[in-house]
């Protein structure tokens, strides 16, 4: 895949300037964001629902989006990402405006219905650049032709959406359940996130390692704002520790993605996400079976002390902790050893090879065996076409006659 370079550097290209003033319109609309957001509260108006999500979401995609459409002005996926930014900036000031202009004051302001009108069908958009965003990552072009009139589709969807909602906006609040049509919109974010891993199934090279790091992060955003939208309507209070906590991992779900983009585009330190993967699934399993040993060596030691003593203690918490301490190292060993095996086999057969070979290499004596042996060893860890062995033959030494 050969990437389109900007003519002329960064600096003064016509596409730099306007793509750094979109990301300048998107951050001040962010600022401004959250001082509506200072004002509702402090009127006792709670801040606009999705502000995490859309925050996150604005600075990532616009800054990123800036900075591959300087150096790439000529691939769609840079000028995609600033427009994502821009829309979920405006849409979140749309939020905020609305619910200041029509809830937290008195008497409805000037642009406030107009701001909720704005709200209610602008994030379709959105969803429509995500869309293209999905089908178009990382070559700036469909999996393949098959994929156009899906494309073609998509448009004319999200247009019908966008023209029905935006007549019926005005008549509903700022609660009001998602219409089938709506439902349509997001079910195609759907289907052109399926599409990077049906439509690019076949990729190779570099492209796959692009692909690698949206599958990386792509799961982190949803999950992180199901946690909060759950948290915030049916499980947590206003202020409570926990809801902070979701806006936290929204925030990183919300940032990852365009960083990964932004990785896979430019191409920075692309190969390394074989080792982060490896180290997520390594340090993720080991701190969930931590926890749970942690609290439940709490749970049982506790009760223990009860039939013993009839009284809790605070041994059972300094017993916990020092058994974590010691089961650590072990475990992390244990997991990356299963890891390796489950789902890196060839580069632990080829470790384990390795070590065989480096072993043997100390006690063998025999040059012709050892030739065999490094031939072999090679085949199996590298896997090339072809292996040959060329011994360069004995030299007298420099100041030594021959014989």
């Amino acid at each position: 895949m050969k990437q389109d370079r900007a003519v002329g550097g960064t600096g003064h290209h016509p596409a730099s300037w306007l793509a750094w003033a979109v990301c300048a319109l998107s951050l001040t609309l962010t600022a401004l964001n959250f001082l509506l957001i200072a004002m509702n509260v402090s009127l006792n108006t709670p801040a606009y629902a999705f502000w995490p999500e859309l925050t996150s979401l604005a600075v990532g995609y616009s800054v990123i989006g800036a900075i591959i459409a300087s150096r790439l002005p000529n691939h769609p996926i840079g000028w995609l990402c600033c427009a994502i930014g821009l829309i979920a900036a405006v849409d979140h000031f749309a939020g905020e405006y609305s619910l200041y202009a029509l809830v937290a004051q008195p008497h409805p302001l000037p642009g406030g219905r107009a701001m909720l009108w704005l709200q209610g069908w602008f994030w379709m958009p959105f969803i429509g650049l995500i869309v293209f965003l999905l089908l178009l990552f990382p070559t700036g072009r469909l999996p393949s032709s098959r994929w156009r009139p899906f494309a073609w589709v998509s448009v004319a969807m999200i247009s019908g959406a966008v023209i029905w909602s935006s007549a019926i906006s005005s008549d509903v609040g700022f609660n009001a359940p998602p219409s089938p049509v709506q439902l349509s919109v997001l079910l195609l974010g759907g289907v052109a996130a399926g599409s990077v891993i049906v439509g690019r199934r076949n990729a190779r090279g570099i492209e796959r390692q692009q692909i690698k790091w949206l599958l990386y992060v792509g799961p982190l955003f949803f999950i992180a704002a199901g946690l909060h939208v759950g948290f915030y309507y049916f499980w947590l209070t206003e202020r409570s520790w926990g809801l902070w906590a979701s806006y936290l991992l929204v925030a990183v779900g919300g940032l990852s993605g365009p960083i990964a983009i932004g990785v896979a585009i430019l191409r920075y330190r692309l190969y390394e996400i074989d080792t982060i993967v490896n180290r997520t699934l390594v340090y993720g399993s080991l701190t969930a079976t931590l926890v749970v040993l942690y609290f439940g060596g709490i749970v049982v030691l506790q009760r223990v002390f009860v039939l013993l003593t009839s009284e809790q203690s605070t041994l059972a918490v300094v017993a916990s902790t020092l058994l974590i301490a010691a089961l650590s190292t072990p475990l992390r060993r244990r997991i990356q050893s299963f890891i390796d095996r489950r789902f890196y086999r060839r580069k632990y057969d080829a470790r384990k090879t390795l070590e065989a070979f480096s072993v043997k290499l100390r006690d063998e004596t025999d040059l012709e065996a050892l030739s065999d042996d490094l031939v072999r060893v090679v085949s199996e860890t590298m896997q090339p076409k072809h292996v040959s062995l060329w011994l360069r033959p004995d030299t007298p030494r420099e100041g030594e006659q021959a014989d």
